[in-house]
């Protein structure tokens, strides 16, 4: 198989939908989400006449990336493009705005050496720690980590690494 499409069926990086419009068409691009509509003088280009109704004049992309866009599907590429970059930063401030409110709202609170969580007042918040008693900083996938048996697997996985490796520089050779 194609690297690519193992890329897209892993979900490793890309998708389906990538693929295709690197192959075939881009497809209908779309603006606040419909098609686009006509702009100035009944027209959503200045490459288009007054009322035009066909796909193209509505912002269908015929042509892949690898055979390139024209002018006119760039600009309907770049439309749609924009949005997009705009609809992330509106979530990225968005989020930042909501992690900037929890930290604030929880910066007086304390978690002691046997696991109580109290506020900077001494009031008891929560009993245990996160209701399990488990420290994030500890943990392997929600249990406490057991380090000796992750050092040995690290250990494992690099003595196997080394194997493969000097396996590859025999066969050169």
């Amino acid at each position: 198989e194609n690297h690519s499409v193992v890329m897209a069926r892993t979900g490793a990086r890309a998708s389906m939908l990538n693929l295709a419009q690197i192959t075939a068409c881009v497809g209908q691009q779309s603006v606040r989400g419909g098609r686009i509509t006509r702009g100035y003088q009944d027209r959503p280009l200045p490459h288009f006449r007054k009322k035009e109704l066909g796909a193209r004049a509505k912002g269908f992309v015929h042509s892949s990336y690898k055979e390139g866009l024209d002018p006119v599907e760039f600009f309907f590429h770049a439309m749609g493009g924009r949005e997009g970059l705009v609809d992330t930063a509106i979530r990225t401030a968005q989020s930042g705005y909501m992690q900037r409110r929890l930290v604030n709202a929880l910066e007086d609170l304390n978690v002691r050496s046997d696991g109580l969580v109290t506020d900077n007042k001494g009031q008891v918040i929560q009993s245990v720690f996160g209701e399990e008693g488990i420290d994030p900083a500890k943990s392997d996938f929600g249990h406490v980590a057991n380090l000796d048996k992750l050092i040995d697997e690290m250990r494992i996985k690099n003595a196997s690494g080394s194997a493969k490796n000097a396996e590859k520089g025999m066969e050169k050779a």
